[in-house]
């Protein structure tokens, strides 16, 4: 019989399992040498083992999937990644897309009003007409958000996107880029600029693992999402992949996403398709209600599919490829939240008979971003009061006579007061899925809306709290 791999990963089953071991012997040290007056209290010994093992073995989100998806290639698109050093030696912090000539490229960002200098570059290349002509490149750190860096900002970004036009020998203002991390802090740029001469020469079509991994910040796992369907003479594919994980909430884009396609789509109806798609996508999820500086999506089209192009939005092609695209868009969307930083449950809040599409919006966020819903669902309490709470703060038209409030199949308030049907036993027994549904119903229209969150525990508190540490 083969010995076993002492070097194989453990699951974080099999980590935590450890960890409590340890704890266990490590307490029943303490509390001996306590006893004998010669030691730390136990709890701060406990504290001090938790402390230090949860820095050292990041746990992955009970949320995740149980692996990065098989993502087929997609003509046109070679991805590398590589370890600059940003802010941690050793760590694969940058990622670098070359796109072949005749790409169409499409854009969201943040509206934030202290947009990083990556974004603002961004927008002001995507602003004008594009010469498609000639390839174009993504390049893209984490560590450090270059936001908030004055003039430094825009010269660190100049000198990124020249080195890498440089590199693949296309014009700068087909190079995007993008930076993730800390905000305040000079980016590096000469780190990054060091390494895009070997990213350039390991350019890999299969490589989106790798790219994946290396955009992540406290993410706990690399995001990424496929569909395909048959166009005109041939299959079109899409590929995604995406990070995020703490400061999301709606504003676009939410996160860094970067989509891939081979279908062939001039920019301009390419920009319309995505549009589209961002209200009932990245638009309706939400971790902490806080918009990030940095946020960016960007969409690329390398037309290399056999398939006919996409010229006229009407066309049951074109219909096909927004369907696909939105189906890759809500799956990134959807493990965003199940990775929100400390999230144990992903929640989906539905509005229905609201007086408009807004008001409903208003009201499904409210309860969304409540920190009161939120840590009651962490803490599995069915304390519906705290929705009807929300419902009240948002702002928008809602009658308590007329208001219903369900979790999962049970209506738990109903006609201004708590439901006939109310088992408080069978809604606290609900509360313990790992994925849940708050329903509101306000009776007043026919406006709706569904958005996606996750439950606030202590595990954000403890991410964000040593952020920089």
């Amino acid at each position: 019989m083969p010995k076993p791999d002492k070097k194989a990963k453990l699951s974080d089953a099999e980590k935590l399992k450890s960890l409590k071991k340890k704890m266990k012997k490590l307490k029943a040290e303490a509390a001996e040498k306590e006893a004998a007056g010669i030691g730390p209290r136990v709890e701060a010994v406990t504290k001090a083992v938790v402390a230090k093992t949860t820095k050292k073995e990041k746990l992955v989100s009970p949320l995740a999937p149980a692996s990065f998806p098989d993502l087929p290639v997609i003509a046109g698109v070679e991805f590398a990644a590589g370890a600059a050093g940003v802010k941690y030696k050793g760590r694969t912090d940058v990622m670098l897309v070359k796109l072949a000539a005749g790409t169409s490229i499409a854009g969201a960002f943040t509206k934030s009003s202290t947009r990083a200098a990556s974004i603002l570059d961004c927008q002001a290349k995507l602003a004008g007409k594009q010469e498609t002509g000639q390839g174009a490149a993504i390049i893209v750190n984490s560590g450090n958000a270059n936001a908030f860096t004055g003039v430094n900002g825009q010269a660190a970004v100049d000198k990124v996107t020249g080195g890498v036009a440089s590199a693949l020998s296309i014009p700068r203002d087909r190079v995007f880029s993008s930076s993730t991390g800390v905000i305040g802090e000079p980016l590096p740029a000469d780190r990054i600029t060091a390494i895009i001469g070997d990213l350039s020469r390991g350019m890999d079509a299969a490589g989106v693992a790798d790219a994946a991994q290396a955009i992540m910040t406290t993410d706990t796992f690399p995001k990424g999402a496929a569909a395909s369907f048959a166009g005109e003479g041939g299959e079109i594919r899409i590929v995604g992949i995406a990070k995020g994980s703490g400061m999301i909430a709606p504003d676009m884009a939410t996160m860094l996403v970067y989509i891939f396609t081979d279908a062939a789509i001039a920019p301009e109806m390419l920009q319309k398709l995505l549009n589209a798609q961002l209200a009932a996508t990245f638009n309706a999820i939400t971790v902490d209600s806080d918009t990030s500086t940095s946020d960016a999506l960007i969409l690329a089209a390398t037309g290399k599919s056999a398939a006919a192009p996409i010229t006229d939005l009407r066309s049951a092609t074109a219909r096909r490829f927004a369907k696909a695209l939105g189906q890759v868009m809500l799956d990134l969307a959807h493990q965003v939240v199940k990775d929100g930083e400390g999230a144990t449950k992903f929640v989906e809040v539905q509005v229905t008979g609201a007086a408009s599409a807004g008001d409903a919006h208003r009201v499904a966020m409210a309860i969304a971003n409540s920190p009161l819903v939120k840590t009651a669902i962490a803490g599995e309490d069915a304390n519906w009061g705290r929705v009807v709470m929300a419902v009240g703060k948002s702002g928008a038209q809602a009658d308590r006579d007329k208001l219903t409030i369900r979790f999962g199949d049970m209506v738990l308030a109903e006609n201004g007061w708590r439901a006939p049907s109310y088992d408080e036993a069978a809604a606290s027994a609900y509360m313990k899925r790992d994925h849940l549904v708050v329903g509101v119903d306000l009776g007043m229209g026919r406006g709706k809306r569904t958005v996606w969150t996750c439950d606030l525990t202590h595990g954000y508190i403890d991410i964000n709290a040593d952020y920089r540490s």
